[in-house]
């Protein structure tokens, strides 16, 4: 597994986390009402009552701010998606669930604040740190799961582990990457169970 972590936004200055967060949480705000394309960190500095400069000592950039609240949510989805992984004893009912609670966690968190949205559009366009840490914890829970089940001889071992991880990781990939996720919408009832399905027949040893 990746060693990095789901803190992109590198501050300069003073490591003060209580006006980092203040900073944050005044961002995510004004984004949801305004949008993060259209605001600039004159708007936000304006917003929170602080100075454009003093905002600069914690964020280098508006995306640096964008980055950390994106990364808020992709680690609210990681963790529905292992805490639901964790609830199964078995790797097949293990794999179900994360088809399942990916695809509920990202359209809850991403479809019901469009302007906030907009920053996961830009986050997986341009490939934000955030969103490839997030993508890889995603891959490596997935090959954890696969290598479990081809232990405990649930899943065939003939195809080399990477390639079927990388295989299925593809199927789940539009529900995955939130640039996707806005073209799936309509599928979002019946793909976890179909997919899953699909792919739990193509592992049976």
């Amino acid at each position: 597994m990746s060693n990095a972590t789901l803190s992109p936004a590198v501050a300069r200055g003073p490591a003060d986390h209580d006006v980092r967060d203040q900073i944050v949480v005044a961002a995510t705000e004004h984004f949801s009402r305004y949008g993060y394309e259209k605001t600039t960190v004159s708007d936000l500095a304006k917003a929170i009552g602080f100075s454009k400069a003093y905002i600069y000592k914690f964020f280098e950039s508006k995306q640096a701010i964008g980055e950390m609240i994106c990364a808020n949510c992709l680690r609210e989805i990681e963790a529905e998606v292992r805490a639901a992984v964790d609830a199964a004893d078995r790797s097949p009912e293990k794999l179900r669930r994360m088809f399942k609670a990916v695809v509920e966690a990202s359209l809850r968190l991403f479809s019901e604040d469009r302007k906030l949205y907009e920053i996961a559009i830009s986050a997986a366009s341009e490939r934000w740190q955030a969103v490839v840490v997030y993508e890889e914890r995603i891959r490596q829970l997935l090959q954890d799961i696969l290598r479990e089940g081809r232990e405990m001889g649930e899943f065939e071992r003939k195809t080399p582990l990477d390639e079927a991880a990388g295989a299925i990781y593809l199927v789940m990939h539009p529900y995955i990457n939130p640039l996707l996720l806005q073209y799936s919408f309509d599928h979002t009832a019946q793909a976890p169970a179909q997919l899953s399905g699909l792919v739990l027949r193509s592992l049976s040893p």
